[in-house]
């Protein structure tokens, strides 16, 4: 019996490194949007998606929107983003253009409002 609690011990501080590792190489969350411009908010928040301030990014955890309206939705908050990353994946420059072009995005930025 001790034999198996100390197994179950060991898997259970397993897991919980990887979930450790996972998280730092996604820090912050799950998505991360750079605003072109310094940002003065520290939050903000995108029909039901909160998003934080965290050094000059804002991150999410994930949102019920797809990637590319989520992108969308910051960037109307934000002005234009120069980078975008879902689960540790950036944008590529089509995709980020997408983003920054969708109506309604433009230059402004929260840093100037």
């Amino acid at each position: 019996m001790r034999q198996v609690l100390a197994f179950a011990a060991a898997i259970l501080v397993g897991s919980t490194m990887i979930a450790a590792t996972a998280d730092a190489q996604t820090p912050g969350g799950y998505y991360v949007a750079t605003p072109a411009a310094q940002p003065a908010k520290s939050t903000l928040v995108t029909r039901s998606t909160a998003w934080s301030l965290r050094g000059a990014d804002y991150v999410a955890a994930r949102a019920p929107e797809r990637d590319a309206v989520l992108c969308q939705l910051i960037a109307r908050k934000t002005g234009q983003l120069s980078g975008f990353t879902v689960a540790g994946k950036a944008y590529d420059a089509d995709q980020l253009a997408k983003c920054n072009g969708a109506r309604g995005v433009g230059s402004a930025s929260v840093a100037a409002r």
